[in-house]
């Protein structure tokens, strides 16, 4: 309502030319827009909150009930906004209080404080062109628009009218009252209803948070609410020496704010030393689209926050957000620059061009007919704008939106380039085959190495059991088994995505006893999977996890650790990861894994000879890149995976002429294609036949 009329009013004031919409007066337009857009923004972020609290308090209740103590922990008090209203308030009506704190507030605050209804006198600049300022009277007294004043009452009343929408913090207090839920935050003095249902104000002092505290670790009050002020120093977890240990600390994100370090800080109080059982921590969230600018925003600080402090961005969001929740990413750019060019060819579902620069305001097009602006609205004005659109509506732009981030999401973790922070790889034992210096650092003397690693390894399958108990209410489940392996796999829906023609593409998730992959539809209508019974299917999965567990697999990969930074750049670049690789004995390797690929890269930037020999099942690994990876008992040449007729080969390049009949001796075989022979290694005795080529003497015969 405020936006559609705000237009009309820019116009009207002359901050914004009638006929073309041009800006006449950039920082008086800038004013409005950006104080429109912080209130609207607060507005939202405290709806969002509303509309969250009657899931939580039956949450909370259900905690209660199962002797477990619950914490919220929030920013907003809305001590500022009572504060206000009692200013307002003459005495006589102190006595009967019938005060309604609701976020609308912020929004009629901006109506009175900033709404421009100021006029604007128009002129030509010393450039020719229409520009604005302020206009005045003969007495020099600011001149209004009548138009403008008019439209900002009719907004004032119509909001007014519209229910209240409870705080957060009052509403817990309402639920639980004042002898339930203890209050530990920063503010003097809160609304409280007395047992005649009249409304009082409370003072608080200094002692209020220590006596709340006190009450919330001896048992006395259940439930405890805590903002940032009321949280500094302060612990809430279930110490062994506190009388309400033995309940456990269900901890509910239900503000994170926009201070990273104050968000990760407040997820600290539930969880101390000396606690007798770990919190159990539950962020609370909404399925509406429009949140995602909320939680964008904290991700990519959480990001921030990791990769500052100890150079893991881990640290920072402790695994609660996913690449995808940060929308200010590159991915995120560029997925929304592609969808805009969709909304502008039209391919888009969610809604066409006209509809959404009418909805929103946003300046998309050069003049009526035009192509797309060079300046297109950045991410954040683009999630602002979204915030105000019906729920149905942002569903479905996100869902587009959405698809297009993961596509390239996908993409980047299929190519290795996905920044993830640090991965982790758990293994029971870890053995140290071979070391090589790479470099040595003349100041500090630090060391940068390539390890040859074997990992022991001990998968956990998952059960059957555990398997339904989480799947068996999804739609569109089925049991697969694989015809060439034998394996078997539950196909459960995953998101889709979108391609940059607009089209959805299928995807789905096919869950193993030890790990999972989404799969494209195409690709799985392709393969060899096919669907059996749901007994058949809970034998093979059984025999698999049996296997599993009564085997232990053995990895051999390579490593780069030690003082990285420096080399950085001369590592191999087709897989970027850091990995922090542990065992069972609290052996610890950080660093990045260098794939078979990447060995000759690494050799000619350190000018050293790999003394590490690759296995021939790293040989057929490294095949797999770009430019395939150097044989290094056959010099010169190289083994790369290639598609012939529309299969897929391992092709020995540039061999020895003079070697052919040997390589075809050990079971190679050559082709001529466009007048050049060929020599491809068979795919199911490659290793045994590269293993051969690694022992000259030796001759191999393939049956």
């Amino acid at each position: 309502l405020i936006h559609q009329n705000l237009d009309d009013v820019l116009k009207e004031t002359n901050v914004v030319d009638r006929m073309s919409g041009r800006s006449l007066n950039g920082q008086a337009k800038g004013a409005a827009l950006s104080r429109f857009e912080s209130a609207k923004q607060r507005f939202f972020g405290q709806l969002l909150i509303a509309m969250k609290l009657p899931t939580m308090l039956t949450a909370i209740q259900q905690d209660v009930a199962e002797a477990r103590h619950a914490v919220v922990q929030l920013v907003t008090t809305a001590e500022a906004m009572l504060d206000r209203r009692l200013a307002d308030l003459p005495a006589d009506e102190r006595a009967h209080l019938d005060i309604e704190l609701s976020p609308r507030e912020y929004l009629i605050d901006y109506l009175n404080s900033a709404f421009p209804t100021r006029m604007m006198r128009v002129f030509k600049g010393t450039d020719g062109e229409n520009r604005s300022e302020l206009m005045t009277d003969g007495d020099g007294r600011p001149v209004h628009s009548q138009f403008a004043l008019q439209t900002r009452e009719n907004l004032i009343e119509r909001l007014c009218a519209m229910p209240a929408i409870p705080s957060a913090l009052d509403e817990l207090i309402r639920h639980f009252g004042t002898d339930g839920l203890a209050e530990v935050t920063g503010r003097t003095r809160r609304l409280i209803v007395d047992s005649q249902g009249r409304q009082q104000v409370e003072r608080r002092t200094a002692r209020s948070n220590i006596a709340e505290a006190d009450a919330f670790m001896s048992g006395d009050k259940a439930v405890l609410a805590f903002s940032d002020a009321g949280g500094t120093g302060r612990s809430y977890h279930a110490d062994r020496n506190c009388r309400s240990a033995h309940r456990r600390r269900v901890h509910y994100l239900l503000e994170p704010g926009w201070r990273a370090s104050s968000a990760i800080q407040g997820l600290g109080r539930t969880n101390r030393t000396n606690q007798l059982t770990p919190p159990i921590f539950r962020p609370v969230t909404t399925n509406c689209r429009g949140e995602r600018r909320f939680i964008s925003t904290i991700a990519r600080r959480l990001d921030s926050l990791g990769a500052l402090t100890r150079g893991q961005r881990q640290t920072g969001g402790q695994n609660l957000f996913d690449p995808a929740d940060n929308l200010e990413s590159d991915y995120a750019k560029e997925a929304l620059h592609q969808w805009y060019n969709l909304l502008y060819l039209g391919k888009l579902k969610s809604t066409t061009l006209d509809d959404f620069v009418e909805m929103t305001g946003l300046k998309l097009t050069e003049g009526q007919g035009g192509g797309l602006v060079s300046d297109l609205p950045p991410i954040q004005r683009w999630l602002n704008r979204l915030l105000a659109l019906r729920i149905g509506t942002q569903d479905a732009i996100f869902e587009e939106y959405m698809a297009l981030i993961q596509a390239r999401i996908d993409a980047a973790r299929d190519a290795g380039t996905l920044d993830v922070g640090v991965e982790a790889i758990k293994a029971e034992r870890m053995v140290v085959l071979e070391e090589q210096i790479l470099r040595r650092d003349p100041v500090t003397g630090a060391e940068t190495k390539l390890s040859r690693l074997e990992l022991h390894h001990r998968r956990r399958a998952t059960p059957f059991k555990r398997l339904m108990d989480e799947w068996s209410d999804a739609r569109d489940v089925a049991f697969l088994k694989n015809g060439k392996s034998g394996r078997v796999a539950l196909r459960v829906p995953s998101w889709s995505i979108l391609d940059n023609e607009g089209r959805s593409i299928q995807v789905w998730q096919l869950i193993r006893p030890v790990g999972s992959e989404r799969i494209r539809q195409s690709a799985l209508a392709e393969s060899y999977w096919q669907e059996i019974g749901e007994e058949s299917f809970r034998q093979a999965w059984d025999q698999e996890c049996a296997d599993i567990a009564a085997r232990v697999d053995i990895e051999t990969i390579n490593i780069a650790t030690g003082l990285l930074l420096p080399v950085w750049n001369r590592l191999p670049d087709d897989d970027v990861r850091v990995w922090r690789i542990s065992d069972e004995q609290g052996n610890s390797l950080l660093g990045r894994i260098v794939s078979p690929a990447g060995f000759e890269k690494l050799a000619q930037s350190f000018g050293i000879t790999m003394a590490i020999a690759l296995s021939p099942a790293e040989l057929i690994a490294g095949a797999r890149g770009y430019d395939g990876v150097a044989i290094p008992s056959l010099p010169g040449t190289r083994l790369q995976r290639v598609h012939v007729n529309g299969e897929a080969r391992l092709e020995v390049k540039d061999f020895p002429p003079a070697r052919r009949e040997w390589l075809k001796s050990l079971g190679c075989f050559t082709e001529i294609i466009a007048y050049k022979t060929r020599l491809f290694v068979p795919t199911n005795h490659a290793e045994d036949i590269l293993s051969a080529i690694g022992r000259p003497g030796d001759a191999l015969r393939i049956a």
